[in-house]
């Protein structure tokens, strides 16, 4: 019954190393979905219309995506969900949450530099969950690498077989478009020209037709390429793809919206629609009748105008529907929901019904942490939503003692977003703030000002690193905790923290208690 409405959802997340064109990408597929009907120039500040899904007011002063967007649309007869995630280094937990919520993912790969490291980091937690990769290697209209060369640095980089589904004829100046080798067709490129562009059916390469559109020379070019590309590649195989073990990879470019509408094609035929998630208890399939789902990330401060949160559901199983009660497994008690909205960016429309494989945002007083889940009854615990410990520390301080209200409030919702993470030193009560990088308390210190009106002031902290213990053995746990008691402190949740001072320390700590374990990430 919800089969026909599952099998044709995408959920996919696109990911790259910050100005790859990410969210160039994310435009072009909106504007193919006629979800937007203008690409806002991202990075020109001369146009005041910015990217559709960078909304945030620090995103548009500063060029580049700091949280997780969703955004839904329909193409062909395909509902997509498209989850643009922060390039940023700073923000990759943010990422990395977000890649627990998606069935497959495009990553984007700038001709010019190739492979870099937040994508390597970024294909190995793919690679953990087996999700299906596709590439997209953008800006062919400006000098880069070798094409050849780049299929080698993404096989030996990403540990994946690659192969690739359209070819450049050239690059740079002298880009003349592409070779969809999927379609047995061929994609000529204008320069500025941004409509979509020519293309032309051409079943047998060797006809003389390809050498007055390319030109002999490109022509021969072409034919001898595509022949390596059979000699040394393996036919595409979807089976492969699905299984995470091949990656096709497309070349175009995103800012002249070329190359997009092949990817997208391909993408809706080949992609997995929802898959199904492993719980504690058992293997959750997209297609039981009954409903289920887990908070995969939650954002602060949606609309401005209303002090509210936002969590946002990823649907596994079943169908969700408005005022319709469910369970809260963590609080064990049984909610409804009026008012669950789909998002275009931050254009929002409340929705009726939802199947597996969507994204709703359930408007939330506090109610929900990330890694929550909610059922229609059953007591399921979705996993894998880490937090990692944290590498700088800073204390934060009320500058405007008029406003302590304001900062808890604003400090308590920042930190269910999980962008950060807040621990109490349990010697002086002080609040430290741990974050993975430096940027991260830039934004806050700006969210805290202009959404909740609060200031803040930093006092630097050198500090190792956060890690969380525990023991089954009291009297041992006692025992640390005092001797380590100016280096003790607490989580949001009251678990236990120690704060190595240096990484010598915390290795003397690991050998003198060995009844004691210590741990780098907040799930165990």
């Amino acid at each position: 019954m919800y089969e026909s409405e599952i099998q044709r959802r995408r959920t996919f997340a696109i990911i790259s190393h910050p100005d790859a064109g990410k969210t160039t990408l994310t435009e072009k597929l909106l504007l193919f979905g006629g979800a937007i009907h203008i690409a806002g120039a991202v990075k020109s500040n001369k146009i005041r219309k910015t990217a559709t899904s960078d909304w945030m007011e620090i995103e548009k002063q500063r060029g580049i995506s700091v949280a997780t967007s969703v955004m839904g649309f329909e193409y062909n007869g395909y509902k997509i969900n498209i989850l643009d995630t922060p390039g940023h280094q700073d923000f990759a937990e943010d990422t990395y949450r977000t890649l627990t919520a998606v069935d497959s993912v495009i990553i984007v790969v700038d001709t010019a530099k190739g492979v870099e490291s937040q994508t390597r980091k970024l294909m190995e937690v793919c690679r953990m969950r087996k999700t299906p990769v596709m590439i997209f290697v953008n800006k062919m209209d400006r000098e880069g690498k070798d094409p050849f060369d780049l299929l080698d640095e993404l096989e030996a980089e990403l540990k994946i077989a690659v192969r690739p589904l359209t070819f450049p004829i050239n690059q740079g100046f002298q880009f003349k478009g592409v070779y969809n080798i999927y379609k047995q067709n061929l994609e000529l490129y204008t320069p500025n020209k941004q409509t979509i562009s020519e293309s032309v059916q051409l079943e047998d390469i060797n006809s003389r037709e390809l050498d007055t559109l390319v030109g002999e020379r490109d022509a021969a070019k072409l034919r001898d390429d595509l022949e390596i590309i059979a000699g040394v590649y393996n036919p595409f195989d979807v089976e492969r793809y699905l299984a995470g073990e091949l990656a096709p990879v497309f070349y175009g470019s995103a800012l002249n919206n070329f190359g997009v509408k092949e990817l997208l094609d391909c993408f809706v035929e080949i992609a997995p629609s929802p898959r199904a998630v492993q719980t504690l208890e058992r293997e959750i399939n997209p297609y039981e009748e009954n409903f289920s789902g887990f908070v995969f990330k939650i954002h602060a401060n949606m609309d401005p105008n209303h002090r509210s949160c936002i969590a946002f559901v990823k649907i596994c199983s079943g169908k969700f529907e408005r005022n319709v009660n469910y369970k809260h497994i963590r609080h064990g008690k049984m909610l409804k929901f009026s008012a669950p909205t789909a998002f275009m960016a931050q254009k929002k429309e409340t929705v009726d019904e939802a199947f597996a494989g969507d994204i709703v945002g359930l408007p939330d007083s506090g109610t929900f942490k990330i890694g929550d889940t909610l059922t229609s009854g059953e007591d399921i615990h979705f996993k894998g939503l880490p937090s990692f410990s944290p590498e700088m520390f800073k204390y934060i301080e009320n500058a405007d003692p008029m406003k302590t209200k304001q900062l808890e409030k604003g400090i308590n919702q920042l930190m269910d977003e999980g962008v950060a993470q807040m621990f109490i030193n349990q010697y002086n009560n002080r609040k430290i703030i741990g974050t993975v990088g430096q940027l991260q308390f830039e934004v806050i210190q700006y969210r805290l000002l202009h959404e909740y009106g609060a200031q803040c002031r930093w006092e630097n902290l050198s500090l190792h690193k956060a890690c969380w213990i525990e023991s089954d053995n009291a009297t041992e746990l006692e025992h640390f905790k005092k001797r380590k008691a100016q280096y003790m402190a607490i989580d949001k949740e009251g678990r236990d923290v120690f704060l190595a001072d240096s990484g010598y320390v915390l290795q003397m700590a690991q050998n003198d208690f060995k009844d004691i374990r210590f741990h780098f990430t907040s799930e165990f």
